[in-house]
């Protein structure tokens, strides 16, 4: 299996498409159901013929679509560019609008010395089996429940915060959601590796994390 990395994917020119934690994301806007309909028909068919199936979801206005090979974990492969860029194609014939800035992906993060410890019991209660575990991941395969990542550390005591949010976005967005985010009464706890990620805080101390693929490899 050849994986690409972020520089690749890029360089694939699939402006309608944005890579977030693992895979290729998309969303059109869609008039109604039935365009909706017709439209992922034919997402339906171009899978089929490749082999090769995205995630598909359906809400009020839009389409959301990701695209990545599950194998041996969740990765951005040959295939997923040329899957994607037919999927542009279909989505130009139907006249479907793309909204890259909006694709959005929410990981809970936990941070743990022993994911092996803990792993088990956030699978099973998670997604109903403790086996739903890939690398230092808990992946709903259906889509249920965002994605469960466990942040390596030491051991601590508590009450440090363990839990944070990972939201990862367009890096073109990233810089105004920030400002949005601050603006809201939040602060800027550590920058040094933006665009990558910043770590922010809410008014309480929360943290969370603004993550994008600018900055990274793969």
């Amino acid at each position: 299996m050849d994986t690409v990395d972020n520089a690749q994917i890029r360089a694939a020119g699939l402006d309608d498409w944005r890579k977030l934690a693992q895979a290729l994301h998309a969303r059109y806007a869609v008039p109604d159901y039935a365009a909706a309909a017709k439209f992922i028909a034919a997402v339906a068919d171009a899978a089929e013929s490749a082999n090769h199936h995205p995630d598909v979801r359906l809400t009020y206005g839009v389409v959301d679509l990701s695209l990545c090979t599950h194998e041996a974990g969740l990765w951005v492969t040959q295939k997923d560019l040329d899957l994607a860029g037919e999927i542009s194609r279909i989505a130009a014939e139907h006249g479907l609008a793309a909204r890259p800035l909006e694709v959005t992906q929410l990981e809970v993060a936990l941070d743990t010395a022993d994911d092996d410890r803990v792993g088990p019991f956030w699978s099973a209660l998670l997604t109903g089996s403790p086996d739903n575990r890939i690398h230092d991941s808990v992946f709903d395969p259906t889509g249920r429940v965002p994605s469960l990542w466990f942040q390596g550390t030491d051991e601590h005591e508590t009450p440090r915060q363990r839990w944070h949010f990972d939201l990862w976005i367009a890096p073109e967005v990233a810089s105004d959601r920030i400002a949005a985010a601050v603006a809201a009464g939040g602060t800027v706890i550590d920058d040094e590796e933006a665009p990558a990620f910043t770590v922010l805080a809410d008014p309480d101390g929360n943290r969370v994390c603004v993550c994008t693929t600018s900055g990274r490899e793969g």
